[in-house]
């Protein structure tokens, strides 16, 4: 089952979509938003998937528009936002550039961070900062929305129970120059984590059929910076830590709600040869093998492009494609 949220108020207003993502259809019925459906999941999923199979089958519903900018975030604005750093090799590389060595416990302890859930993009929004002299990039992630998770929840009760709902991709949009600065004061991120962009659609995570392991999307997520390729890392190739671990390391000491996020982080390879998902990892590597960094960072008028493919080459999530523009 693939659902939407079209761009209508806060909340925005939830379809069920078309499994090729050409046709949705609201279902006020069952539920107005996506919050709604996830806060009554196990009563209403059953009913989100009839319709969703019925839309499968026949013609009915309208168009979807999913790069027409009629469509917000799934989650337009949510309960919160947590996005760990679950493939370590790229967490190494990024402190590496700031001149920061990783603790090794890194290796072991989930490194997640809280973001700003209040305001996010949807997949064809423009991306508006206020200076090109602040580091704008890009972070190309997989995250999950999971239900009610009580506290002290183990990794395998994570997937026995199910807790993860939904599954999109995510740009979260960091503004490098400001990292260095404000992690050194000791207290996290603010600045330098504007909105974040998610997919048009979040999917339940059997539509990635074998691609899910149940905790791991197996599959490359795709990067494109103004048409020319930037990396296509395998998701389910050295991440650390599965989705269930990063979502009992959460959970540890608080309860989350149901609509609660938790992004994988930027998606990373070993195996350089696939590419980066940031522009942060690939000045890094040039740093490492010519003695300085030769991409830039993004400009106004560039453009951003996410997206993962299943085996066949369809489109599972719709595309990320965002403007960068100035405020």
């Amino acid at each position: 089952m693939k659902l939407a949220s079209l761009k209508s108020g806060r909340d925005g207003r939830l379809v069920v979509v078309s499994r090729d993502l050409a046709r949705c259809v609201t279902v006020p019925e069952i539920a107005s938003t996506m919050q709604q459906a996830l806060d009554r999941w196990e009563a209403l999923a059953p009913q989100l998937e009839a319709v969703a199979d019925k839309l499968n089958r026949g013609r009915d519903g309208e168009a979807f528009p999913a790069g027409s900018g009629g469509v917000a975030a799934p989650l337009p604005r949510a309960y919160q936002w947590a996005d760990g750093s679950a493939y370590v090799n790229h967490v190494e590389l990024v402190r590496k550039a700031r001149g920061a060595e990783m603790p090794a416990s890194f290796w072991t302890d989930p490194l997640v961070y809280q973001g700003g859930s209040d305001d996010f993009l949807g997949a064809a929004d423009e991306a508006r900062f206020p200076s090109e002299d602040l580091g704008i990039d890009l972070e190309a992630e997989v995250a999950v929305i999971t239900g009610d998770v009580p506290m002290a929840t183990t990794a395998e009760q994570v997937r026995a129970r199910r807790h993860i709902r939904l599954l999109m991709l995510v740009n979260d949009w960091t503004l490098r120059n400001l990292t260095a600065p404000e992690l050194a004061k000791g207290f996290g991120f603010y600045q330098s984590k504007p909105a974040t962009g998610f997919s048009p659609v979040a999917v339940t995570p059997d539509e990635l059929g074998a691609a899910w392991d149940g905790g791991k999307a197996l599959l490359p997520l795709t990067s494109h910076v103004n048409g020319q390729l930037l990396g296509a890392p395998e998701a389910g190739v050295d991440m650390t830590f599965d989705f269930p671990a990063l979502i009992a390391h959460c959970a540890r000491t608080r309860n989350m709600g149901a609509g609660t996020i938790v992004g994988s982080g930027t998606v990373s390879n070993l195996e350089r040869v696939r590419g980066s998902s940031c522009l942060a990892e690939k000045r890094m590597l040039e740093q490492i093998a010519t003695g300085q960094p030769v991409t830039p960072f993004l400009k106004f008028g560039d453009r951003v492009r996410i997206e993962m493919l299943d085996r066949a080459g369809a489109t599972i999530f719709g595309a990320i494609d965002q403007r960068v523009a100035r405020v």
